[in-house]
C-alpha cells in the first residue's frame, strides 16, 4: 500500500466535509488501521469497532475540536488517536472480570438430554419383561399400570374379590422384578462413568 502525504487542502476540505475526500479519508485509513490492528486486536468485530470510532473522533476534532495545527502530519495525528481508542478498548475490557478459557462450561441440567433415550430403552426393557410373563400376570400389571385403570374395575373385569387382587399384584409384581433383574441383554443407552 502507497503511503499518502497529507497537506493542509486536504485536511480543509476534509474538515468542510468534501464527500470525495471524506471516501478518500475512511477507505485509505480504514485500510491502514485494519492492517495494524489485525495483530493486536482479537476479534474482527472489535477491530471495525475501533476503526469506526478512530474515523468518527478525526473527524469530531477536525469540524468541532480545533483542528490539526501540522497538517503534513495528518497520519501520525490519526494514527494516535486510533491508538488511544485501542487502549480505551483493552482497559474497558478489563474492567470486567473474564472467566479462564481453560475452565469448562457448566452442564445446564435444567434440561435433560438423554432422557428420552433412557425412557425409550427403559419401555423397551419393560415390554420384552411383560411378554416373558404368564398372560395373566402381563394382563394384570398391564391394566393397573400402563391402562391406570380403577382397581374395583379390575376385579370387575377378573372377576375376583379386591383381597385376592391383592394376592394376584404381589404375585404379577414379584414374577416381574425376578425377570427384570435376569434380563441379561444390555441397554441401548449406558450413561457415561464420571
Amino acid at each position: 500500500m502507497k503511503l499518502q502525504p497529507f497537506d493542509a487542502e486536504y485536511v480543509r476540505r476534509l474538515t468542510e466535509g468534501d464527500p470525495a475526500v471524506e471516501a478518500h479519508f475512511a477507505a485509505y485509513f480504514g485500510n491502514l488501521m485494519y492492517l495494524k490492528l489485525r495483530m493486536r486486536v482479537r476479534s474482527p468485530e472489535l477491530i471495525e469497532d475501533i476503526r469506526q470510532e478512530t474515523l468518527l473522533r478525526v473527524l469530531a476534532i477536525l469540524r468541532h475540536g480545533g483542528g490539526v495545527k501540522q497538517p503534513e502530519r495528518f497520519g501520525a495525528f490519526v494514527n494516535a488517536v486510533c491508538d488511544n481508542v485501542t487502549r480505551e478498548q483493552r482497559r474497558s475490557d478489563h474492567r470486567y472480570d473474564h472467566m479462564d478459557e481453560e475452565v469448562q462450561d457448566r452442564v445446564d441440567t435444567s434440561i435433560d438430554l438423554d432422557s428420552r433415550l433412557v425412557n425409550d430403552d427403559l419401555k423397551r426393557r419393560v415390554a420384552m419383561v411383560l411378554q416373558g410373563l404368564s398372560e395373566k400376570d402381563r394382563n394384570i400389571l398391564r391394566a393397573l399400570y400402563l391402562d391406570e385403570l380403577d382397581k374395583t374395575e379390575i376385579c370387575l373385569r377378573y372377576r375376583v374379590d379386591p383381597g385376592y387382587l391383592r394376592v394376584l399384584l404381589y404375585r404379577a409384581k414379584a414374577h416381574f422384578r425376578e425377570a427384570y433383574v435376569g434380563l441379561r441383554e444390555p441397554p441401548l443407552f449406558s450413561p457415561p462413568a464420571g
